[in-house]
């Protein structure tokens, strides 16, 4: 098998969408050719600007402590009741 080949036959789906084979076959082909440095192992910011991926990460680290800081007493209070209520509602029995 190349490495070169397509993981997977079906029409229409995107490359990204798997980052390893399904197939226990072509996964240890994949780990072999890692391992003997044939192929090298695709990196996960492969692409991306690293500083952009940088500061989306510290945005994401900060995003709800800094929200929750922002709402006010009475509006964190209407969305924790509504979050309440939709997981009640989620467990009720049906009748």
């Amino acid at each position: 098998m190349d490495a070169g080949l397509p993981i997977c036959d079906v029409d229409g789906m995107p490359e990204r969408s798997r980052k390893r084979p399904r197939d226990a076959s072509r996964l240890a082909k994949l780990v072999v050719d890692i391992a003997t440095g044939e192929i090298e192992e695709a990196s996960e910011f492969e692409g991306k600007n690293p500083a952009a991926v940088l500061l989306g990460r510290r945005g994401g680290q900060k995003g709800g402590k800094a929200r929750a800081a922002k709402l006010s007493k009475r509006r964190r209070l209407q969305i924790a009741k509504k979050a309440a209520q939709a997981r009640w509602a989620a467990k009720a029995p049906k009748t």
